[in-house]
């Protein structure tokens, strides 16, 4: 893999609208990222009260049951 330094001669030799193109996915791919990080972080810290608080665990109780729809 090439570094840095060899990475960004390769992009200034490209065309400006190939540049932008780079940029863009480039920045598209970090905010990507960057958001499934932050609902990882968001999840696992609200985990422990997912599992423990009654009145986010009301409704488990019944998973099991066989649910039948009305038509």
């Amino acid at each position: 893999m090439k570094n840095t330094s060899e990475l960004l001669k390769e992009i200034k030799r490209l065309p400006v609208n190939k540049r932008i193109y780079v940029i863009q996915k480039t920045l598209s791919s970090i905010r990507k990222d960057e958001d499934g990080n932050q609902m990882n972080l968001a999840a696992e810290s609200l985990y422990s009260e997912y599992t423990s608080d009654e009145e986010l665990t009301a409704f488990t109780d019944i998973d099991f049951e066989e649910f039948y729809e009305a038509k």
